[in-house]
């Protein structure tokens, strides 16, 4: 192995890639979530190939790694393709139906109360651009802004047990 390439290879990444069956490839990014994509990366007979490939997986999850998920699953793709990454194509993380959904009850409370989206953002200092990603599920927030949206809203957050979740 050259110099670049073992230097390369060396180099730590936070997001961990692994091959899960013929055409799946799941990363597991640096705050959790996973992302499934679809390659053909098993079929290859050579160990170090696959390695170099799932650490380069790696590499590009970190750096486009983002709390904006639209933005993130786009900046990767078009870095599979500049890096020939044989990819045919990625899902949208296993988070993104729970990120629609609060998105959703956010945008249902903010109406209720005959508010501007504009007028929210300013209220909880959130950047105008980003509570409508929030709103449309494209945003992973933490519990900090949602904190401060919920004061606004007069709602609270609360943790329900999935056998009570909303179908």
């Amino acid at each position: 192995m050259d110099k670049n390439l073992r230097k390369f290879m060396d180099t730590p990444t936070k997001s961990c890639a692994q091959i899960l069956e013929a055409q799946e490839v799941e990363v597991r990014t640096p705050d959790g979530e996973i992302f499934t994509m679809w390659s053909d990366l098993a079929k290859y007979d050579s160990d170090e190939y696959k390695n170099y490939v799932l650490h380069l997986i790696e590499f590009i999850f970190d750096r486009n790694f983002s709390d904006d998920k639209e933005q993130m699953v786009n900046r990767i793709s078009r870095d599979f393709l500049l890096n020939a990454v044989p990819s045919m194509g990625m899902d949208s993380g296993n988070r993104q139906a729970e990120r629609v959904r609060i998105g959703k009850r956010i945008k249902e409370l903010r109406e209720a109360k005959k508010m501007e989206a504009r007028d929210l953002a300013l209220l909880t200092g959130i950047d105008a651009a980003n509570l409508s990603r929030i709103e449309q599920g494209k945003y992973s927030t933490g519990v900090d802004i949602l904190s401060r949206i919920c004061v606004i809203l007069d709602a609270h957050l609360d943790l329900i047990p999935n056998e009570q979740k909303e179908q």
